[in-house]
C-alpha cells in the first residue's frame, strides 16, 4: 500500500466506504436510495415557474433568439460551475448547507448562513403562488370560467369581456347580439374594443383583470395590509398539508413523490405544446418570441437579465443544492448529474416558450391586436394573460384545469425541496437534537406552521405588495451574486481550487472540465462582481400596479437584502474571536486524498502550500518517529 493510498483513507464520515452507525438514540443520516431519487429532485427544484413565467418573457423582451447568446454564456461560465461547486461540496462533505461550509472553512460558515435567510424568504412567499394557482384551479372546474363574463359578484361596471372568434363563430356573424358579455352596451363594441397594457379594454377592464384583482387578491385601494382573504389561506393551509406530507420522512419519502411531481410537468407542457402550435396564429407568436434582434445583444440590461435568470432559474446560492448533493454516495458521478441537470434546466426553458408563445400568438389574432399588448411576465402571465388565452379556447375548462395543475407541480417540488433543504441545515446543525427518532416529523411541523402563519400577510387585501418586496429583495439578485462571488473566492483561494479538485476526482473517478478551475478562480467571480455593480447601479423602483413603493416598504426591502449578506461578515468576526488559529483550517473529518499536495497552483506555480490537517500530521509524525526507533533497535 502506497502513502497516497494510506492517507487517502477515510477519516470519520467522508468516504465511499463510510458509515454513520446509530449511537445514543442517533438515527444515521440517510442517502437516496438510488440516482434517480437524487436526479428528480434536483430537476424538481430548479424546473419551476421561472421557466414557465420568466424565460419567455425575457427572450422575447431582450432580442428574441439573441438572448440565447448572454444566456449560455452566463450558464457555461457562472451557472454551471457554481451549480457543480455546491452539489460536489454537498456530497464531499455529507452536510446540509451551513455545516458543509463550517467544515470546508470555519470562519466562513456565515456563507451557509445567509443562503438559508434566502431559502426561508423563498418557504415564506412562494407557496403563495401555489395557494393562488389552487384557487384557480377550484374555479377552473367551473364552467363558464369565471373568470372569463363580466356577471358576477367581484364585477364592477367598468369590465368588458370579449369572446372567442374561434370557439363562438356563429357570435361573429351579421346581426349577432353581444348585450349578454358586456355590463353595457355599445353598438360599435366589435370594431373599435383594443386590448391595451394591463389586459384593458377601452376605459374599462378584462374580466380576467378583475377576477385576479377583486376576487382573487381583492386589493384594498391604498394598497395597506386589510383583511385576511379566508378562501386564500384555506388555500395557503391546504398547499403546506401537501408540502408536509410530502417530506416529513425524510429523503426516503421525497426521494419517491419526486418521480411523480417532477415528470407529471412535461406531460402537461407536452399537451399544450401540442394545443398551442395547431392553433391559428401560433407562428405569429413564436416569431416574436425567437425573432432576432442583434441590436440587443449591445445592451447591458439584456447580459444583466441573462445572468439574473440564470441564477434563479438554476436555485444556485441557496444551500438546497448542496443539501440533495449531500444525501449522495461519495462515489456518484455528481459531475455528469449537474451537466445534464443544466442541460435540461436550460431545454425546459426554450420548449417552456413555444408553449407560451403558441398561445399567446393565438390570442393576438382571435382578439385582433398586437403580440405587444398580450405579452406579459410572472403572475400576469400565469393569473391574467394565460388564463384569458384559455378562455377563447373550445372546452376552456378541460384546458384551464391542465394548465393550472401544471403549475401547481411546477411550484410544489420546488417548494418541498426548499423546506427540505432547510430542515436538513438545522437536523445538522443539531444532530444529537433533531436525529432522533420523531424529531424529524416534528421540525418539519414547526418549519410549516411558522412559515404558514409568516405567509399570512402575504394574502391579505393589500399582501401583493409584501409579496412583490420579499420577490424584489428577498431573493434578490444582489444577495445571490454576493454569495456567488463568496462561494467561488473561498473554495478556489482559501479551501484551495487544486485541492478541490482533487477531492472531486476522488469521488467521481477523474478530473473534471480544467475549464472549470478557472471559472472559479478568475471567470465567476469576474462576471458575477460586474453584474453585481450593475444591479447596485440600477435606478429602477418596484412598482405594485401602478403605484411605486413608498420610502417605509423601501426600507423594508433594503433590510431584506442586508439580512442574510450581513451574516457572512458577522460570522466572520465569530471566528476570529472563537478560534482565530483555526479559521481556515478544515475539518479533520474530511477525506483528502493527496494531502501533501499544494491546494493551489496557477501556471505550474505553487500558489499555496500544502495544508496538513493538524491530526494527520501529528499521525504521520509518530509513524516516523516509530520507524525511526525500529530502525535504530535493529
Amino acid at each position: 500500500m502506497t502513502e497516497e493510498t494510506a492517507t487517502a483513507s477515510p477519516a470519520g464520515g467522508s468516504g465511499p466506504n463510510a458509515s454513520e452507525p446509530s449511537h445514543g438514540g442517533l438515527q444515521p443520516r440517510g442517502k437516496w436510495a438510488n440516482k434517480m431519487e437524487f436526479i428528480f429532485s434536483m430537476a424538481g427544484e430548479i424546473i419551476g415557474l421561472g421557466n414557465v413565467w420568466r424565460f419567455p418573457y425575457l427572450c422575447y423582451r431582450n432580442g428574441g433568439g439573441v438572448f440565447f447568446i448572454p444566456y449560455f454564456v452566463f450558464l457555461l461560465f457562472c451557472g454551471i460551475p457554481v451549480f457543480f461547486l455546491e452539489t460536489a461540496l454537498g456530497q464531499y462533505t455529507s452536510e446540509g448547507g451551513v455545516t458543509a461550509w463550517r467544515k470546508i472553512c470555519p470562519m466562513f460558515a456565515g456563507v451557509g448562513i445567509a443562503s438559508q435567510v434566502i431559502v426561508a424568504y423563498l418557504n415564506i412567499y412562494y407557496i403563495v403562488v401555489l395557494a393562488w394557482a389552487i384557487f384557480y384551479l377550484y374555479n377552473s372546474f367551473k364552467s363558464p370560467l369565471p373568470w372569463s363574463t363580466c356577471d358576477n359578484s367581484w364585477n364592477t361596471e367598468l369590465c368588458h369581456s370579449r369572446s372567442s372568434v374561434f370557439a363562438n363563430p356563429q357570435l361573429f356573424q351579421p346581426g349577432s347580439n353581444w348585450s349578454f358579455l358586456n355590463n353595457f352596451t355599445s353598438p360599435d363594441y366589435v370594431d373599435n374594443a383594443t386590448y391595451s397594457e394591463g389586459a384593458t379594454f377601452m376605459n374599462g377592464r378584462s374580466p380576467e383583470e378583475e377576477f385576479w384583482l377583486h376576487r382573487v387578491l381583492r386589493m384594498s385601494s391604498d394598497l395597506s395590509l386589510g383583511k385576511l382573504n379566508w378562501d386564500l389561506a384555506v388555500c395557503l393551509l391546504l398547499a403546506w398539508i401537501i408540502c408536509y406530507f410530502c417530506i416529513f420522512k425524510g429523503i426516503k419519502l421525497t426521494g419517491k413523490v419526486v418521480y411523480f411531481t417532477a415528470t407529471f410537468p412535461y406531460l402537461m407542457l407536452f399537451i399544450l405544446f401540442i394545443r398551442g402550435v395547431t392553433l391559428p396564429g401560433a407562428g405569429e407568436g413564436l416569431r416574436y418570441y425567437l425573432y432576432p434582434n442583434l441590436k440587443k445583444i449591445l445592451e447591458p440590461r439584456v447580459w444583466h437579465d441573462a445572468g439574473t435568470q440564470v441564477f434563479f432559474s438554476f436555485a444556485v446560492c441557496q444551500g438546497v443544492l448542496t443539501a440533495l448533493g449531500s444525501y449522495n454516495k461519495y462515489n456518484n458521478n455528481c459531475y455528469r448529474d449537474c451537466v445534464a441537470l443544466c442541460c435540461l434546466n436550460s431545454a425546459t426553458s426554450i420548449f417552456a416558450g413555444f408553449v407560451v408563445f403558441s398561445v399567446l400568438g393565438f390570442m393576438a389574432q382571435d382578439m385582433g391586436v398586437s403580440m405587444e399588448d398580450v405579452v406579459s411576465s410572472g403572475p400576469g402571465l400565469v393569473f391574467l394573460a394565460y388564463p384569458r388565452a384559455l378562455s377563447l379556447l373550445p372546452g376552456s375548462s378541460f384546458w384551464a384545469v391542465l394548465f393550472f395543475v401544471m403549475i401547481l407541480f411546477l411550484g410544489l417540488d420546488s417548494q418541498f425541496v426548499c423546506v427540505e433543504s432547510m430542515a436538513t441545515a438545522l437536523t445538522d446543525l443539531f444532530p444529537h437534537h433533531l436525529r432522533r427518532p420523531g424529531r424529524r416529523e416534528l421540525l418539519v411541523l414547526v418549519i410549516a406552521v411558522v412559515c404558514f402563519l409568516l405567509g399570512l400577510p402575504l394574502i391579505t387585501e393589500g399582501g401583493i405588495v409584501l409579496f412583490q418586496l420579499i420577490d424584489y429583495y428577498g431573493a434578490s439578485g444582489i444577495s445571490l451574486l454576493f454569495i456567488a462571488c463568496f462561494e467561488t473566492i473561498v473554495i478556489s483561494w482559501v479551501y484551495g481550487a487544486d485541492r478541490f479538485y482533487d477531492n472531486i476526482e476522488d469521488m467521481i473517478g477523474y478530473p473534471p472540465f480544467p475549464v472549470l478551475k478557472y471559472c472559479w478562480l478568475f471567470i465567476t467571480p469576474l462576471i458575477c462582481g460586474i453584474t453585481l455593480l450593475y444591479e447596485l447601479a440600477d435606478s429602477t423602483r418596484l412598482l405594485v400596479y401602478g403605484y411605486e413603493i413608498g420610502l417605509n416598504r423601501s426600507i423594508l426591502g433594503s433590510f431584506l437584502v442586508i439580512t442574510p449578506l450581513i451574516c457572512i461578515p458577522a460570522f466572520i468576526l465569530f471566528s476570529l474571536f472563537k478560534n482565530p488559529l483555526n479559521m481556515t483550517t478544515p475539518s479533520s473529518d474530511l477525506r483528502q486524498a493527496r494531502p501533501h499536495k499544494p491546494i493551489l497552483t496557477l501556471c505550474k506555480r505553487v500558489i499555496f502550500k500544502a495544508q496538513v490537517q493538524p491530526n494527520r500530521q501529528h499521525a504521520e509524525e509518530n509513524k516516523e518517529n516509530l520507524m525511526i526507533g525500529e530502525n535504530s533497535m535493529v
